[in-house]
């Protein structure tokens, strides 16, 4: 039995970069900074951080790349990949990468320059989820979800 599963919870430390692969398929580069307080041997607080790479494909790259800005707080899930290419100079290099399944905001989204927040009267009405035994034709949705 194997298990490649990482998850953490970090601060976007660029803005995402999406491109396309020559198939067409959408790809999205980001790193975030994780950050680990711990008590030195000498009594000191100390705080550290460690920067992860991430890419996500597909649906999840074109989400990401839309929504995310650096700075944000995320929780990233998928599974660690190291790749291999030679430079210009034919040098190995190597990186490994966090391949993201998945990208939740931790945070609220920030509202673009100019955007003035919008009144609680034109915000749609949150319908709750019926209750046990109750049944209802049109699903229960939560306006308050992101599309990841």
């Amino acid at each position: 039995m194997s298990l490649n599963k990482c998850m953490i919870i970090g601060n976007l430390g660029r803005d995402p970069e999406m491109r396309y692969t020559p198939n067409g398929q959408a790809v999205t580069q980001f790193t975030v900074a994780v950050n680990r307080n711990f008590k030195a041997a000498n009594g000191d607080w100390q705080e550290e951080t460690e920067w992860f790479r991430v890419v996500a494909w597909g649906p999840l790259a074109e989400r990401t790349a839309e929504y995310l800005r650096k700075g944000r707080k995320v929780y990233v899930e998928g599974r660690l990949q190291t790749r291999q290419w030679e430079d210009r100079e034919g040098q190995k290099r190597y990186t490994t990468e966090l391949v993201a399944q998945t990208v939740t905001p931790l945070d609220a989204r920030p509202r673009e320059e100019g955007e003035a927040a919008e009144p609680a009267a034109a915000r749609p009405a949150r319908r709750e989820p019926a209750a046990a035994g109750e049944t209802s034709d049109e699903p229960y949705t939560d306006l308050d979800d992101l599309p990841f």
